[in-house]
């Protein structure tokens, strides 16, 4: 075992015996604010063997307002080196579920990835598009394709985690029943955010922190061959900070490891209460029973919530004469039936709440406006060139063609070829197939 690898054992056995907070102390190079690594959870595959309830019944056992970052799909430079820079800069541990083919061909990420404290797992060896659509000798293989190229790659097979998450979430009972008899745990997730849907970066920061805010805790699903995810990434984990979110590392038990203790009922999620209506009130409440008056006692159908609007021409006469104010002399001091002016007619309605989203899920903090994250989340020319000039593949970057709605038979135009194509990033081998991110 090789000097990087001693220290990892080490550093994931004391953050184990003193409740995982080695990670959040060791911080070198980081931002003196880092968002940090709260603590490392152990736990044993053989135990729990499906996690996530986007599929399974369980997920893991984390307290409100923990949250486990997981990546799929890589790695691929220069994203991935991108997405390393920034959780180095927070002090954030994640998982990275790598495709085999994909560790086969840049070996040096997998061991920086592993060497920098993240656990590695698998995600099968060539992304099958369908993946349940395998024959189970097929999908068997599969999987022990992409952990013996995962790790080849490491240069030591107890390096790999025994995690496992099925490309595009395509699960089986019998490859699941595989994977539990060699002691593999399956891994869904809690929530998305869409970013394989070639959405922009700040769309993909807005769906995690919307989705994250309902569910208040899970496993978060990214890709590290993303763009779009590698831009938005910093700004998601300072506003994790600002709404006082805690990272938590996720590893697999072993000799020198001993699982983290917890309890049965914590492996399920617990939603929080949808407030209902009418609450039955108990002898020590301390809400107060609803009083005549909340319902608008004495007057329940004299509601002064109305739009401003201005008087027809003909009430506002009948207003302004002096009919009304004869009337409501007669009412012998209750409220005149109609207002004596038109000019009353006219006033504003008192200010109501809002009907708009949820407080937190549609906004970010002060520090972040839309405005500031449009700039930020957008690349500029000199940024994507900088993310990929290092990069083998960067001769697979292409224009995607347009696509043309009419034809030289039909009545509708075709629409015009936009002057500045969207740059597609393909995989390392041009001849394989695409690996969709899931």
């Amino acid at each position: 075992m090789d000097v990087g690898m001693r220290s990892l054992a080490a550093s994931l056995l004391i953050a184990a015996l003193l409740g995982g907070s080695a990670f959040a102390a060791e911080c070198p190079g980081g931002r003196a604010d880092a968002l940090g690594t709260e603590r490392v959870l152990v736990v044993a595959p053989k135990e729990h063997a499906r996690i996530g309830t986007m599929q399974y019944p369980e997920t893991l056992p984390l307290a409100d307002k923990e949250v486990v970052i997981t990546f799929d799909d890589g790695p691929l430079p220069p994203y991935t080196d991108r997405i390393l820079e920034t959780l180095a800069a927070e002090c954030v541990k994640a998982t990275f579920f790598m495709v085999g083919r994909q560790a086969h061909a840049y070996p040096a990420t997998v061991r920086r990835v592993y060497n920098e404290g993240h656990t590695i797992a698998s995600h099968s060896q060539n992304h099958p598009l369908i993946f349940t659509k395998l024959t189970l000798l097929r999908a068997e293989q599969e999987i022990d394709q992409g952990i013996h190229s995962i790790g080849e790659a490491l240069g030591d097979p107890r390096a790999l985690g025994s995690f496992f998450r099925f490309p595009g979430l395509g699960r089986s009972r019998a490859v699941e029943a595989y994977l539990a008899s060699h002691g593999i745990m399956v891994w869904s997730a809690d929530f998305l955010a869409d970013d394989w849907t070639h959405i922009s970066g700040q769309q993909v920061l807005h769906r995690a922190l919307a989705r994250l805010e309902e569910k208040r805790k899970g496993i978060l699903l990214l890709h590290d061959i993303q763009p779009a995810t590698a831009l938005m990434l910093p700004q998601l984990l300072r506003e994790l900070k600002a709404r006082g979110y805690h990272i938590v590392q996720v590893v697999p038990d072993g000799p020198d490891r001993p699982r983290t203790l917890t309890e049965p009922e914590s492996w399920v999620m617990h939603r929080p209460a949808k407030p209902a209506w009418p609450a039955v009130l108990t002898a020590d409440s301390n809400k107060p029973a609803p009083s005549v008056q909340s319902f608008g006692w004495p007057h329940p159908f004299r509601s002064r919530l109305v739009a401003a609007i201005p008087a027809p021409a003909d009430l506002a006469m009948l207003m302004d004469s002096q009919l009304l104010a004869k009337v409501a002399a007669a009412s012998a001091g209750e409220d005149p039936v109609l207002p004596i002016k038109a000019g009353v007619w006219r006033e504003g309605a008192a200010p109501v709440a809002s009907f708009g989203l949820p407080s937190g899920l549609g906004n970010l903090t002060a520090e972040l406006t839309s405005g500031e994250l449009a700039d930020e989340l957008v690349a500029p020319e000199a940024t994507f060139a900088s993310m990929v000039a290092s990069s083998p593949w960067s001769t697979h970057i292409k224009p995607r063609p347009a696509k043309a709605r009419g034809s030289a038979g039909s009545i509708r135009p075709a629409a015009p070829v936009p002057a500045r194509p969207k740059m597609v990033a393909h995989t390392p081998d041009p001849t394989m197939r695409p690996v969709p991110s899931y």
